[in-house]
């Protein structure tokens, strides 16, 4: 399945960042949480959604956090892929 990425906006005003216990479970068989940052000066948290496509995104941010937007993002540096400690030693080696 490809799989796009979603910026879901979820507006804070309380200015506490508090995303919820709920906002982990943006990760389902359909969509994969990839990452949550919280801006306070801009009042919001931003969950970054990997999934087939926007209607699915939305309905699943929906049900399970409180979303109030969700707009289409691409990466402008993708994250580095995660290495296996034990496959790596700390001078580079293996």
């Amino acid at each position: 399945m490809a799989r796009r990425l979603f910026a879901v906006e979820r507006y804070d005003p309380s200015g506490d960042g508090d995303a919820g216990p709920a906002a982990p479970a943006l990760t389902t068989a359909e969509t994969r949480l990839v990452a949550a940052v919280h801006l306070p000066a801009d009042e919001v948290v931003i969950a970054l959604v990997e999934g087939p496509d926007a209607d699915t995104v939305a309905a699943v941010a929906t049900a399970r956090w409180r979303a109030d937007r969700v707009t289409p993002a691409r990466w402008l540096r993708p994250p580095a892929p995660e290495t296996d400690p034990d496959e790596t030693s700390t001078t580079g080696e293996q």
